[in-house]
């Protein structure tokens, strides 16, 4: 079983950056796969980010250019990087981890875009 743990959400004005953390309880080095999601009121559930074994990663095309996914395994913790943020990125943010073909979620970070 691993646990993740999020944090580095809250509220930021238009053109603000925020870094989102999704610590691992264990390693994550053989992970197939780590990725970020949001979901917005009333909205679905939208893949944001995602990062394979091999560090390949893809992005929605509504932030690409301005959010990041990165990850460091020396310390089990995989990072969103988001700048140049929007009204629209705000969202409950939540990291998912696909390890040993188990799934695993952190508990969700709200991220407010707000002037």
């Amino acid at each position: 079983q691993v646990q993740l743990v999020q944090s580095g959400g809250g509220l930021v004005q238009p053109g603000g950056s925020l870094r989102l953390s999704c610590a691992a309880s264990g390693s994550i080095a053989t992970s197939s796969f780590v990725v970020w999601y949001r979901q917005a009121p009333e909205k679905k559930l939208e893949q944001v980010a995602r990062m394979n074994r091999e560090m390949t990663t893809s992005y929605a095309d509504s932030v690409k250019g301005r959010f990041t996914i990165s990850r460091d395994d020396s310390i089990n913790t995989v990072y969103l990087q988001m700048d140049d943020l929007k009204p629209e990125d705000s969202a409950v943010y939540s990291c998912r981890v696909v390890l040993d073909s188990q799934s695993y979620w952190g508990q969700g970070s709200q991220v407010t875009v707000s002037s």
